[in-house]
């Protein structure tokens, strides 16, 4: 394995532990995971079918946290990203479902499910009984271009979760309209003026206002 000659033990300890992951850590830091896993990714040759098969293998069968981030470095390589359609919902529903935590679920709704959130149903993604699903619909737009946003789809995710008070649901609120503000301020302003938001999505979202 490509990772396991980058193994730092001290590090692998301080990284779980910030973490807080049951599954423990090979002591990788991402420059030196990239570093590593560069030439594997480049000498690769997957068609659709091979790629999921080796991503969910690769996913499933992790002992070492690292090596669920490779399974993400292999699908956003970019010619395999481009084979990724709403077709593989059930394995980005997977991922997120057994991820489970914002390292990987944030990686995986801002590279994987925002490129095809246009074929997806994410407004029933919003409305899923998995906390990290619904994340994923309210944040899947974050990092694109601003004009790219979907302004109505925005607002349509986000507006079911008003209501959840947890953490992760209320910070990724207040994220995904901190970004749309970047590209229009007075949009974000008036939704969070006109809406009963937690008081941390209402922090987070005007932060730059």
């Amino acid at each position: 394995m490509a990772l396991a000659g980058c193994a730092d033990p001290e590090k692998a300890v301080a990284m779980q532990a910030y973490m807080k992951s049951q599954m423990p850590f090979l002591g990788i830091q991402k420059a030196s995971r990239t570093r590593a896993l560069r030439p594997v990714l480049a000498g690769s040759d997957f068609d659709h079918d091979s790629l999921v098969e080796a991503a969910t293998a690769l996913w499933d069968g992790a002992e070492y946290r690292e090596e669920r981030y490779a399974a993400l470095a292999l699908l956003r390589v970019p010619r395999y990203r481009r084979m990724l359609t709403a077709a593989d919902e059930p394995l980005l529903r997977h991922l997120i479902t057994t991820g489970a935590w914002w390292d990987l679920v944030d990686e995986i709704a801002t590279k994987l499910v925002g490129p095809v959130r246009d074929d997806l149903d994410i407004r029933a993604w919003a409305c899923d009984e998995s906390i990290w699903v619904r994340r994923a619909a309210i944040i899947c737009q974050v990092g694109g271009k601003g004009r790219t946003v979907d302004r109505a789809l925005l607002a349509d995710v986000i507006l079911p979760n008003l209501g959840d008070r947890t953490f992760w649901i209320t910070k990724a609120i207040g994220w995904s309209l901190r970004d749309y503000a970047y590209t229009d301020p007075e949009w974000v302003a008036a939704f969070v003026a006109g809406h009963d938001l937690a008081p941390l999505s209402a922090r987070e979202a005007t932060k730059h206002l």
